[in-house]
């Protein structure tokens, strides 16, 4: 990386960034970074404050306190010169469900001052990327969920946007969907564009994130890449144990000293090792015989654990 690139400021930059909503303070000061082609992530629960703060960093929330710079412009005196460079994907799709798939990105480019001919132009690249074309002059209506997610994505490109901020894109997607979608993302990445995610679901941000921040009630409990999170806030190795109903409080007891960290949770006993083959050995040397027995790597979902208590998806 050359001194030019080193020096190239952030295209998003918070910091003591807080939103109230009367008295309720749903994002609570916190500080972000977003580097140019990076993908970023806001993971975490509902209610932790990621909406929020993708609706001030989109120019459409003022912010209530702190300091917010995007694309270098403060979004309370630039906001429209700020939109037109954005691309936007909401939480919940928001197309046209009377016009085609066509009608939609020809209207929306209109928007953005192109002319109808090159509107058309661009309307057909992006159902191509979306693998759209073959419902070019179809309603939205009838499309499947994952087909109007990737329509929301394709009208959100047509004003060849710096940065693209998705709202949870894959909820309520099934997995062929998702991975569909993730591969129109990647695709853009490669191309170029910032992203900055919101997801709730800890294999999308592993899967499509350079770097996240991970947000609890509205502050930022960890930030780093989904590698440097793991390997900070957890160890290599999970041993996953399940026992029979209210045995787990017992087998637990039965299981220390075997790996760094013991969690036990309603349905199996977490152990948590460099070396799970060795903890799973221990386990049965101590004459323990769970139901069912696995040893994985160790993921986000380890990390949030170990950083709230609690499961992520609420």
């Amino acid at each position: 990386m050359d001194q030019t690139e080193e020096q190239e400021p952030a295209l998003v930059q918070a910091k003591a960034l807080v939103k109230r909503f009367g008295g309720f303070e749903a994002v609570r000061g916190i500080d972000v970074e977003v580097r140019r082609g990076e993908a970023f992530g806001f993971l975490g629960p509902n209610g932790a404050g990621k909406s929020s703060t993708m609706r001030m960093i989109a120019c459409v929330s003022p912010r209530s306190d702190g300091d917010l710079r995007v694309l270098g412009q403060d979004p309370d005196v630039a906001g429209p010169r700020i939109r037109a460079r954005l691309g936007v994907v909401p939480q919940l799709d928001n197309l046209d469900v009377e016009l085609t798939v066509r009608e939609n990105l020809i209207v929306y480019a209109r928007y953005f001052g192109l002319s109808r001919a090159v509107a058309k132009r661009k309307a057909a690249e992006l159902m191509e990327f979306a693998q759209l074309t073959d419902r070019a002059d179809d309603k939205v209506d009838p499309l499947s969920g994952g087909m109007k997610r990737r329509l929301t994505i394709a009208r959100s490109l047509v004003n060849d946007p710096e940065l693209l901020l998705l709202d949870e894109p894959t909820t309520g997607l099934d997995p062929q969907a998702r991975h569909l979608l993730w591969d129109r993302l990647f695709r853009l990445k490669a191309q170029g564009t910032t992203l900055i995610v919101t997801t709730h679901y800890m294999d999308e941000a592993e899967q499509l994130c350079d770097r996240l921040v991970v947000m609890d009630h509205g502050r930022i409990a960890a930030e780093g890449s989904p590698a440097e999170l793991i390997s900070r806030y957890s160890t290599r190795e999970v041993v996953e144990l399940r026992f029979a109903s209210g045995e787990q409080e017992s087998a637990a007891s039965r299981v220390e000293g075997l790996a760094e960290r013991v969690e036990v949770l309603p349905d199996r006993v977490l152990l948590y090792s460099n070396n799970g083959e060795a903890a799973l050995e221990g386990t049965h040397a101590r004459g323990l015989r769970p139901l069912s027995s696995l040893v994985r790597r160790s993921s986000l979902e380890d990390v949030f654990l170990r950083l709230t208590g609690r499961t992520l998806v609420d």
